[in-house]
């Protein structure tokens, strides 16, 4: 197989593989990884190399200054939507795979869509992930008005306000269309981006083309989809290899298009029913090459999202929210129909945390984070590059604390029990007690006002 020029898989292998660096270049890096200006992949592989404990210490709490100064308290939430689970590809890690006769094949028509639509609305929900197998099972047309379906249930008065996807590579023109189906991120992992080890899992189907899995945001982006989001399937191969691979990724999309990835996604292999392939996991990642692979992620990408789904534990994502992860998904089913049947054998794969959203929020505000549920950028237009021009400079703040209490001030006046209602406001409040910007605090009050006074909806 050919390997892709842009990603020098050879050189990105070397890396991987180089000794632990000296005290003085951990610390010449993370100085200048605290300007919030990125690393390269060379500086990111000395730090993936680290072992000495002290070190790995410095490492994560570099991250977490990194994810203070520029999320604040703010965890966006979101839930995925699966709409069907038949597939044409035999990837030997996924329970949805072709070849596994131990799952029922289902695929939801539009009624099921919105009854599931309407029970993430009950929670709470505004953000959905939209899935499915890839299959003609799920052709374009269907994939939009699943879209439409969406965006037009209602509950307590209020809709899903933001649709993100995660679906099989389009072509340019079939982005063109999606994108005009007021989608937020479009999201695709490589899974791996090791040629050899991917020909190895990906034995047949479309997924087995590697390359037109590697381009597939290149054609998004040209075909105007501002936001895309990548992520590799971590335990395919060396964690360090991935990482890097993914930073130079992001590295040339930023060259062609001017904007690198909205977001990166970081699962683990958890077990999935008929594969063998996941109990016994090629490249092990254990809790702490974990831990380090969020940190390096969040200072050598400092603006982009790095999402963490519910395969983790409770109580490894709660540590995580603080060294570099920015949205999560809560109360989630990764089985067809999951919120309104019980999941059975049908899940694509083992959930870890299967704490509902609630109790999710409760321990998050036990920590001090603010649930968001925050659409504001985009539907304000602040997407893809103009958002990056006003994250990197500090300004998208002023837009995303504001928003994110008052989202999360909607929820607990609608959605929330007595005991998450009290110790939420109790935290609104004292996090615009502590607002120093007389121009954020200002938004907050008045927002809030609103909000008190029966107005939903609100964003700046």
């Amino acid at each position: 197989m050919s390997y892709p020029e842009f990603l020098n898989i050879t050189e990105l292998k070397e890396l991987a593989s180089r000794p632990a660096p000296a005290a003085v270049e951990v610390e010449t890096i993370l100085n200048k990884a605290l300007k919030l200006k990125g690393l390269n992949t060379k500086e990111a592989a000395a730090l993936l190399a680290v072992r000495d404990e002290k070190q790995i210490h410095r490492i994560m709490e570099a991250a977490a200054k990194a994810k203070e100064t520029i999320y604040g308290k703010r965890m966006v939430m979101f839930a995925p939507l699966y709409s069907g689970n038949h597939c044409s590809n035999n990837c030997l890690y996924c329970g949805f795979r072709k070849d596994n006769k131990d799952i029922t094949r289902r695929k939801l028509e539009q009624d099921e869509i919105a009854l599931q639509t309407r029970m993430l609305l009950k929670e709470g929900h505004k953000r959905l992930l939209l899935l499915s197998g890839e299959s003609g099972h799920y052709p374009l047309e269907y994939l939009k008005e699943s879209l439409e379906t969406i965006y037009k249930v209602e509950e307590k008065g209020t809709s899903i306000r933001r649709v993100n996807v995660e679906i099989a590579p389009l072509r340019v023109d079939e982005f063109k269309e999606l994108k005009e189906c007021n989608i937020g991120t479009y999201i695709c992992f490589q899974e791996t981006y090791d040629p050899d080890l991917y020909k190895k899992y990906h034995i047949s189907g479309p997924k087995a083309n590697y390359e037109n899995r590697l381009y597939v945001m290149h054609r998004a982006m040209e075909a105007g989809i501002d936001d895309i989001g990548i992520g590799t399937l971590f335990g395919l191969a060396d964690h360090r290899f991935e990482v890097l691979a993914m930073l130079r990724h992001a590295e040339e999309l930023e060259r062609l298009y001017n904007c690198g990835p909205h977001t990166v996604s970081v699962p683990r292999i958890e077990p999935a029913p008929g594969s063998a392939l996941t109990e016994n996991v090629p490249f092990p990642v254990d809790d702490d090459a974990f831990r380090t692979i969020i940190a390096v992620i969040r200072l050598s990408l400092p603006y982009t999202g790095i999402i963490l789904s519910t395969r983790e534990s409770a109580e490894l994502r709660q540590e995580l929210f603080r060294y570099g992860v920015s949205q999560i998904s809560a109360g989630s089913k990764t089985s067809i129909g999951g919120y309104t049947e019980k999941e059975a054998e049908n899940q694509q794969f083992a959930l870890g945390d299967h704490r509902s959203m609630e109790e999710v929020i409760n321990d998050m505000v036990g920590m001090g984070f603010i649930p968001s549920f925050c659409t504001g950028c985009y539907r304000k237009g602040r997407v893809g590059q103009d958002f990056m021009d006003l994250a990197k400079p500090g300004l998208i703040k002023h837009y995303c604390l504001p928003n994110g209490i008052v989202s999360f001030a909607e929820y607990l006046m609608d959605y929330a029990g007595d005991k998450t209602r009290k110790s939420g406001f109790a935290l609104i409040k004292k996090l615009t007690d502590e607002e120093s910007d007389p121009v954020v605090k200002g938004n907050i009050t008045s927002s809030l006002e609103k909000i008190n006074a029966g107005e939903r909806d609100i964003y700046l």
